[in-house]
C-alpha cells in the first residue's frame, strides 16, 4: 500500500470527542467569522515567527501586539523569510513584515497583556518554562491560546492548563502540528480499525537532541548576557542564577529550568499517535534510563544526552476500537541517537527512519510510521509473511476522524477557524495537557531515578516528597497566577 492510497481516505481529527466550545454559542471571548481575530504573540521570533507568520498571510487575522526580550532575534526571523529563495516564505515573510511593523511592542509579556485591552487571542511560543505562565494569565483574561509544544514545564502546570482551559471556555491549541496531517489522522483510523489487531506495545524513537542543542554537558561558564538581552525577564520563574553561553537563543532547550529536553520537544510529534489511537489514560508505572546527566545527578545542569522511558499503562481506553488488547499496553521511548530493536518480522534490509517514528507492534502485523505521522507502512507479523491482506484492511477502513483544512500547514488556522466557530479545533489543552502529563512523567522518572508508580488520581506513591517530581519552585514574583 504507498503512501497516497493509504492516506486517501484519511480524516483530521479533534484530540478529543467533538463537542460545541462555548464560544460558538456567543459566550465570552466569541469572534464572529466576518471579524478579524486580534492577537498577540509572546515570543515573536523562532518558532514563534512560524506560527505568527501563517497567521499575517490571513485577512482575518490581525497581529496588534508582540512580546519578546530579544527583538534583534525577532528581526532576524523576519529577514531570514525575505531573504528566502522559495517565494511561498517571501510572501510568508512579507506579511510578517507588514504585521509586525503595526504591531505594538514590549520586552514583558505581562505588561502587554495588562495593557492591550483589545486582543482576542495570543500565540505563546517562548522557552518552555514560561509557556504556563503566559497561557494561565491569558486564559484568565478570556483570551482565547495556542501554545507551543512542549505545553508546559511541569506535570502540575499542565494540570493547571487543562482545568483553566475548561473552566474558560476559550478556544486553545498545542503547537504540535502533526495532529492536524492527515497521514497521521490515517494512523489512528487504522489502528483503531482492528487492522493490526490488538495493539500490546508501541515503540517511539528521535534523533534528538543530536546536533540541535546541548545535553549530556557540563554548563558553561557564567558571562555577561548578550546585549540588549533582559536577562532577568529570561529567566522569569527560574531561580537568581548567572548568564551562560549558549542558552539564549536556541539552545535553552537542553538547559535544565529552561527546557524539558528531546522527551518533551519531540513526543509531542511522537507520543502523539499512541496516545492518541490507543486512548491511553494515564500510566501506572514509569521509569527512564539514561547516559549522565551533564552535571552529574548532584547538579544536573543539562538533561542526558540519550534516554529510554518505558510506560505501561493499566488497559487501553474505550476509544481504541479493535485495538484493544484487553490488558496492559507497554510503550518505550528512545532519543539521542538510540533505535528500537529491528522487527523480528522486517524483510532484510528493512530500516527505520533515524530521524523520528513510531512502530505499533499488533497481533497480526505491525505498523511504522516517521515524525508527524508521515510516511505510514506496514510489516507482517511473522519473518516472511505477506503485507497485503493488511494493505488490503487498511484500504477498506473507512474515514472516521475530520481532517482539518491544510494538513499540517493549516494547523494555526485551524486555531482560528474554531475561534469563529467554523471548525472543530484539532488540538485543545484538553488532550494537549493529557499527553504532555505522559511525556513529563517520563522526565519526572528521569529525576526521579528509579521507576514511579502513579496511581489514578495521578499522584507518585513510591517517592518520597513526590510533589516536588510534578511541579517546581517559583522566583518571586512570577508565581503562577500572581
Amino acid at each position: 500500500m504507498n503512501r497516497r492510497d493509504f492516506a486517501r481516505t484519511a480524516a483530521f481529527a479533534a484530540a478529543a470527542p467533538l463537542v460545541v466550545p462555548r464560544h460558538v454559542l456567543g459566550g465570552a471571548g466569541h469572534v464572529a467569522p466576518s471579524d478579524a481575530v486580534v492577537v498577540g504573540v509572546i515570543g515573536a521570533g523562532g518558532m514563534g515567527a512560524s506560527n505568527a507568520a501563517a497567521l499575517a498571510v490571513r485577512d482575518d487575522v490581525r497581529i496588534a501586539a508582540l512580546a519578546d526580550v530579544d527583538m534583534g532575534r525577532v528581526a532576524e526571523a523576519v529577514e531570514g523569510r525575505l531573504a528566502s529563495d522559495d517565494p511561498g516564505v517571501q510572501r510568508a515573510g512579507r506579511a510578517l513584515r507588514d504585521a509586525y511593523a503595526g504591531a505594538a511592542t514590549y520586552a514583558d509579556f505581562r505588561e502587554m497583556l495588562e495593557r492591550e485591552s483589545g486582543l482576542d487571542a495570543v500565540v505563546v511560543a517562548t522557552p518552555d518554562h514560561m509557556h504556563a505562565l503566559a497561557a494561565l494569565d491569558a486564559m484568565g483574561r478570556g483570551l482565547h491560546v495556542y501554545c507551543q509544544k512542549p505545553l508546559t514545564y511541569t506535570v502540575e502546570e499542565s494540570r493547571l492548563l487543562r482545568d483553566a482551559a475548561t473552566s474558560s471556555g476559550v478556544v486553545t491549541q498545542m503547537g504540535n502540528q502533526g495532529h492536524s496531517g492527515d497521514d497521521g489522522r490515517r494512523v489512528v483510523e487504522v489502528v483503531r480499525a482492528g487492522v493490526l489487531g490488538p495493539v500490546h506495545e508501541v515503540l517511539s524513537w528521535t534523533n534528538r537532541p543530536n546536533g540541535w542543542w546541548p545535553q549530556g554537558v557540563p554548563l558553561p561558564a557564567p558571562a555577561p548576557a548578550p546585549p540588549g538581552l533582559p536577562w532577568d525577564l529570561y529567566l522569569g520563574p527560574n531561580e537568581e542564577q548567572p548568564y551562560r553561553p549558549g542558552i539564549h537563543p536556541f539552545g535553552w532547550r537542553g538547559f535544565v529550568g529552561f527546557g524539558v529536553g528531546s522527551l518533551g520537544d519531540m513526543g509531542a510529534h511522537l507520543v502523539d499517535f499512541p496516545v492518541w489511537a490507543l486512548d491511553l489514560g494515564r500510566p501506572a508505572r514509569v521509569e527512564t534510563r539514561h547516559t549522565p546527566w551533564g552535571g552529574g545527578a548532584d547538579d544536573k545542569g543539562t538533561y542526558p544526552l540519550a534516554t529510554i522511558t518505558d510506560w505501561t499503562f493499566p488497559a487501553a481506553g474505550p476509544q481504541a476500537g479493535a485495538a484493544d488488547p484487553g490488558g496492559e499496553v507497554r510503550m518505550t521511548w528512545y532519543d539521542g541517537g538510540l533505535l528500537p530493536p529491528t522487527p523480528e518480522s522486517a524483510p532484510e534490509g528493512f530500516t527505520v527512519d533515524p530521524n523520528g517514528g513510531v512502530i505499533f507492534v499488533g497481533e497480526r502485523g505491525l505498523l511504522v510510521h516517521e515524525t508527524y505521522g508521515r510516511n505510514p507502512r506496514f510489516l507482517p507479523a511473522q519473518r516472511g509473511g505477506d503485507t497485503a491482506a493488511l494493505e488490503a484492511a487498511a484500504a477498506a477502513v473507512p474515514q472516521m476522524l475530520p481532517r482539518v483544512e491544510g494538513d499540517m500547514g493549516g494547523h494555526e488556522a485551524n486555531w482560528v477557524r474554531a475561534i469563529q466557530g467554523t471548525e472543530p479545533i484539532s488540538c485543545p489543552f484538553d488532550y494537549g495537557a493529557h499527553l504532555n502529563e505522559i511525556m513529563l512523567l517520563g522526565i519526572a522518572a528521569m529525576n526521579a531515578g528509579k521507576p514511579i508508580t502513579v496511581d489514578p488520581g495521578g499522584a507518585v506513591t513510591n517517592v518520597p516528597d513526590s510533589d516536588a517530581l510534578l511541579s517546581r519552585r517559583y522566583r518571586a514574583g512570577w508565581e503562577l497566577g500572581g
